[in-house]
């Protein structure tokens, strides 16, 4: 059995409109330095998203939800910052902002498994709760 391994996450905000503070989770990322580990899982429900802020661009969040993720993967088609070691993607993208896309404050845990960790956050605190 492998040896539980620390890892940092935060949850990736839609802050369609920064006065009001208001927000949707729609993203997770994950980084765990010790398993050279730094991805990122995001969906946007558009149905919800346009019910609750009918005038949001989506199309455009779509986009930088994207390039995020291209950051965080390390694709240099994203630009200088994409080029940086994973620690420095991390902590730029995790960097308090007050745009659109906000990232909660830098949670930590252990875990044996990042992947499934990000998964499992993913699913907790992005996908929708279905009710039966």
């Amino acid at each position: 059995m492998q040896e539980k391994k620390s890892y940092e996450y935060v949850v990736v905000r839609l802050v369609p409109r920064v006065e009001r503070e208001e927000f949707l989770n729609v993203g997770v990322m994950l980084y765990a330095a010790s398993r050279k580990f730094l991805q990122m899982k995001f969906h946007l429900d558009k149905k919800r998203l346009r019910s609750l802020y009918p005038d949001v661009d989506i199309r455009l969040t779509q986009k930088y939800l994207e390039t995020f993720n291209l950051i965080c993967i390390g694709d240099a088609a994203a630009g200088p910052i994409a080029k940086l070691p994973a620690p420095e993607r991390f902590r730029w993208l995790s960097a308090t902002r007050s745009t659109t896309l906000q990232m909660s404050k830098v949670h930590s845990g252990m875990c044996n498994d990042p992947e499934g960790k990000l998964m499992e956050l993913y699913e907790q605190l992005v996908l929708p709760v279905v009710k039966s």
